[in-house]
């Protein structure tokens, strides 16, 4: 049964930094893509960051410069290092791996940030 767990989620000030991570557990096959989305109140889960197999990465607008997704491939982990935060990052971070024929998601992590 696959399974991702995020951690490292909680209440940051602006301007601080959290990492973010993403444990991933059973075989997931024929993987296109793994990536960090999030959801703040009242509004629509976006995407935040991916990264696909070759290592290349993808960004929001709103978090190029200042997030940034690594991935431990002998750990099976996924990570969004977050810089430079604002109040308006505030969401629940949600892991996301898709595959050719479907996607997991993960529980979600709070990430707050507010004086």
């Amino acid at each position: 049964q696959v399974q991702l767990v995020e951690s490292g989620g909680g209440v940051v000030q602006p301007g601080g930094s959290l990492r973010l991570s993403c444990a991933v557990s059973g075989t997931i096959s024929r993987v296109n893509a793994m990536g960090w989305y999030r959801q703040a109140p009242g509004k629509q889960r976006e995407l935040v960051a991916t990264i696909i197999g070759s290592g290349s990465t993808n960004y929001a607008d709103s978090v190029k410069g200042r997030f940034t997704i690594s991935r431990d491939n002998a750990k099976n982990t996924v990570y969004l290092q977050m810089n430079s935060l604002k109040p308006e990052d505030t969401a629940v971070y949600y892991c996301n791996v898709r595959t050719v024929v479907r996607q997991y998601w993960g529980q979600g992590t709070q990430v707050t940030v507010s004086s």
